[in-house]
């Protein structure tokens, strides 16, 4: 059975999206038959990252109002094999829809797919609390700064609120003259915010190129920051993997 993952953070601005896709991607790589779902019906930026914003055409509530089967309403990345996406809507969801109608779409997922990643909402509102649907494991994903690691504690006491208990952390975006001051006070932001560490991603420009270019990171010429999702990603597959040691 598929592991359903949800990517959630406390406030907009922490590159989320930029995650779930780079570490869909490097799964996919991998060889894990992966699925992303873009769960912000009101920013929908996941297509852009996944560099397949010509080849979404179905949404995940075809699905969940059976219009479409779940596999139809998927696209399959041109680029990455094993690599699929599933489109938020494009009106918001509606307020009668039943949470339940997203558990049976999860356990579709996981009898087709080894790994799903969902691109939460910013923020701890409707579509925070659908995303969290019988979930394997929730990752929040936090800048180096007071301001982001406060909204991601709060996050985090949110997700415990719904029974998740698996919650992990990455720290991304660190900029390098950052990372040794990061490191010493990393278990105190561990402790704070109650998640296990897993991955630090510094602050790299190719992401930026990459995405203008339209190339998944994965997949770009220059590409540092990609070792370190690659290394994230066999972290959530189960290998053990030290974090590095970052001099850059």
């Amino acid at each position: 059975m598929g592991k359903i993952i949800t990517v959630a953070s406390g406030k907009g601005g922490t590159g989320k999206t930029t995650v779930v896709a780079a570490l869909s991607s490097c799964l996919a790589v991998l060889g894990h038959k992966t699925l992303c779902i873009d769960f912000d019906e009101q920013l929908k930026n996941l297509d852009l990252a996944l560099c397949m914003t010509d080849f979404a055409v179905m949404d995940f509530m075809d699905v969940i109002k059976e219009q479409n089967d779940l596999m139809t309403a998927c696209s399959e990345s041109p680029m990455i094999q094993n690599l699929f996406f599933l489109s938020a809507p494009a009106i918001s969801i509606p307020e009668e829809t039943d949470p339940a109608a997203f558990k049976d779409m999860f356990a579709k997922i996981r009898k087709n797919f080894d790994y799903c990643l969902i691109d939460c909402p910013a923020g701890i509102g409707r579509g925070f609390q659908l995303a969290h649907t019988s979930v394997d494991m929730s990752i929040i994903v936090t800048t180096g700064d007071s301001l982001s690691i406060r909204d991601a504690n709060r996050a985090a006491d949110a997700i415990r609120d719904m029974g998740v208990e698996n919650i992990r952390l990455i720290v991304n975006r660190l900029k390098p003259k950052n990372i040794k001051k990061i490191r010493i006070n990393l278990d105190d932001v561990i402790d704070t915010i109650g998640a296990q560490l897993l991955g630090l991603i510094p602050e790299d420009n190719n992401i930026f190129l990459a995405l203008h270019e339209n190339t998944p990171l994965i997949l770009y010429k220059k590409r540092l920051s990609a070792y370190d999702f690659l290394d994230t990603a066999r972290r959530i597959a189960g290998d053990e993997v030290p974090l590095q040691q970052y001099k850059r």
